[in-house]
């Protein structure tokens, strides 16, 4: 079992000992430093803050403690009971809150759960703000409110109708396109909330929408990451119903997965190429990912006579550098849309919304779609290291070694070569480098990773 603190949160496994698991305890003592910050950091009385979560059986459990916690600071709180990552980050701003916070553990298994921190504009807070909270954590310097102070308490039920209408009303979703297309989507969404929230959202649309694990009861039927080997089941469905597609979403519906009309993956790194190529080819600009994401992004950017830039990965680095870049489309190479017109998250609604807009113009099947972009395969590999090994030595090492190259040590160090490229992470909790890679092939891609092991071992 496992408590993770990061200056983005923090997350654990329900149930064991306090500072070893997250348990009731645990989430007290960070609800409440969470909220301390904020009362330290804001010059005003009578905070407000929005709190929304996934279905995780564990949820309700979790939002209770957090809800009275924070009124136990004297906190006001709005509580959106289940809702999604991107709708509470909508909602923030939306009821001129003070912060919010997300609980859920993502694409992490039934046992997690999580609390993640958003600021006043419903963005992750940075990361010298979340050091902060993480030092009041452990001092457990609090200070609660007398009787006739504590927080008041609401519930709101219409957070999806106010997310899914300004979704709507972004000019460049096409609502008219794709109802005239009448697309019939099956849906897997682990049996969390975008069993709630992308139903509503496909309707509004005109699209059929065939339901697949779709009750927000936190019995999660497969491993709830989206990726090939855990989406067995929507592939046969897809081929069976003759569906034009199929949608897979986390539990907390931050990442977009998609399933073309023959059941074969879409590859969770072309969910954000597909919507870049669209938004890209209407307005020139600027696209940003993370280091370890696919370079058809940049391919794809640069066909349309506009810039890519990469990041650090972590959604906040990529949020940052989308605004110092004014960025049009943003995001991760794991299916998560950063749309900066509606706001700065990663986003599966708003990213439906326009994958479906554009599928809708250019009157093509998704596999047709998906046969238009560069094709790349990617590889991940890692190699263990003794303790006594200074990993930042090594990489150093890897950097002069192909100096000649093009490369990036913005996070760790990244090699572009001509046809392919290779990053280098080192783990910040064990004397392990991760190695991603990517290549026109599968074996390019491996024997890529194999090399670079090899090339780090004659360096050590």
């Amino acid at each position: 079992m496992s408590l993770i603190k990061s200056i983005s949160g923090i997350r654990g496994t329900i149930g064991g000992k306090v500072n070893d698991n997250l348990t009731p305890l645990d989430v007290v003592k960070f609800a409440s430093a969470f909220g301390t910050w904020l009362q330290n950091t804001q010059n005003k009385k009578n905070l407000t803050l929005v709190i929304g979560r996934d279905a995780r059986i564990s949820g309700e459990m979790v939002s209770s403690l957090v809800t009275a916690t924070l009124q136990g600071l004297g906190i006001n709180v709005v509580d959106l009971g289940l809702s999604t990552t991107p709708t509470v980050e909508i909602m923030v701003p939306e009821l001129n809150a003070d912060g919010g916070i997300i609980l859920t553990a993502s694409h992490n298994p039934k046992q997690w759960n999580a609390l993640k921190l958003l600021n006043g504009k419903g963005e992750f807070i940075s990361g010298d703000d979340g050091a902060k909270v993480l030092a009041l954590a452990e001092s457990e310097d609090f200070n609660y409110a007398e009787v006739d102070d504590l927080g008041k308490y609401e519930t709101r039920n219409d957070a999806f109708n106010i997310h899914i209408q300004q979704i709507l009303d972004l000019p460049m979703v096409d609502v008219e396109a794709i109802k005239a297309k009448k697309f019939k989507i099956v849906l897997d969404a682990v049996n969390s909330t975008g069993g709630i929230a992308i139903p509503m959202l496909l309707d509004k649309l005109g699209c059929e929408t065939i339901k697949l694990y779709c009750e927000p009861n936190g019995q999660f039927p497969h491993n709830p990451e989206p990726l090939k080997e855990h989406l067995g089941d929507i592939c046969e469905l897809v081929k069976k119903e003759n569906a034009d597609l199929g949608i897979v979403v986390d539990p907390d519906v931050d990442r977009l997965a998609l399933i073309d009309e023959k059941g074969e993956m879409f590859g969770e790194e072309y969910t954000l190429v597909a919507v870049a190529d669209y938004l890209l080819k209407h307005k020139k600009g600027v696209a940003i990912s993370n280091l370890s994401s696919s370079r058809a992004l940049r391919d794809v950017a640069r066909s349309h006579d506009s810039e890519y830039f990469a990041s650090a990965v972590g959604e906040v680095n990529v949020v940052n550098l989308m605004k110092e870049k004014n960025a049009v489309i943003g995001g991760e190479g794991n299916g998560g849309i950063i749309y900066p017109d509606l706001h700065y998250g990663r986003d599966s609604l708003v990213g439906t919304a326009l994958f479906l807009t554009h599928l809708a113009r250019e009157n093509k099947s998704v596999s047709e779609l998906r046969a238009g972009y560069p094709s790349y395969f990617m590889g991940k590999k890692k190699i263990e290291l003794t303790p006594e090994i200074n990993v930042d030595d090594i990489l150093a090492k890897m950097e002069k070694e192909y100096q000649n190259e093009e490369v990036s040590t913005v996070d760790g160090v990244k090699i572009d070569f001509e046809n392919n490229w290779v990053h280098l992470r080192k783990s910040n909790t064990e004397p392990i480098i991760r190695i991603y890679t990517e290549a026109y092939t599968q074996e390019e891609a491996d024997k890529l990773g194999d090399d670079i092991i090899a090339k780090i071992k004659s360096l050590i």
